[in-house]
């Protein structure tokens, strides 16, 4: 694993100084305009770490970010997946636009592991988004990642459990998703830089490209 992320860092094939430029203050369109227009600058945070609370798997979880992780891939940036429950489905990120050479899946043995390579690909000027599965991370473990996402201005998208919301956090974003016969309940939780605090519907067919 530390040699896959070390190599990320070495072949990345792109500047860092010019990804920087091109990042910085950039929020991404979450492809649901309902949602972006809830959100401080009309989009995802970059260089910042999103919280995306939820129950359980396979709720929309991934819909809800796949349009913005498309937009990271064309542009050449890689999307890192750290320690997610099950291994991307291919045809599925092709459908939405991915482009899977720039995806890159690592497998840590331990939490501890799985925390080191998600701050490296964060910091490594290289990465569009890396996104991260865990139990629990306490506010230390979340601190880390977001100076790591600032340094490196990209995307950070911890998946946690509801468990989390009970416990103070340094991400600029903290959402919380569950499942309804209408679609998909986004309620925001913590929103920098915004007062509102509230929930968004959104169902598959609202999203645009």
């Amino acid at each position: 694993m530390k040699q896959s992320i070390e190599a990320l860092l070495r072949h990345s094939g792109v500047s860092p100084w010019a990804a920087n430029a091109r990042l910085a203050d950039r929020h991404l369109p979450t492809g649901f305009p309902a949602l972006d227009e809830k959100l401080p600058g009309g989009g995802w945070p970059m260089g910042a770490v999103t919280e995306i609370l939820t129950g359980s798997q396979g709720i929309g979880e991934l819909q809800l970010i796949i349009w913005a992780l498309a937009q990271l891939s064309r542009e050449g940036r890689w999307l890192v997946w750290v320690a997610p429950p099950h291994i991307p489905y291919a045809p599925a990120l092709t459908g939405y636009g991915v482009d899977l050479s720039r995806v890159l899946v690592v497998q840590g043995r331990t939490d501890a592991e799985q925390r080191w390579a998600a701050e490296q690909a964060l910091r490594s000027n290289a990465c569009g988004a890396v996104l991260q599965w865990s139990s629990s991370m306490n506010t230390r473990a979340l601190r880390r990642l977001q100076l790591a996402a600032e340094h490196g201005r990209a995307w950070a998208v911890v998946f946690l459990s509801p468990r989390a919301a009970h416990h103070a956090s340094p991400a600029g974003l903290r959402l919380h998703l569950a499942p309804t016969r209408e679609g998909l309940e986004v309620k925001v939780l913590k929103c920098q830089g915004q007062a509102w605090r509230g929930a968004v519907l959104i169902g598959g067919g609202d999203a645009r490209p």
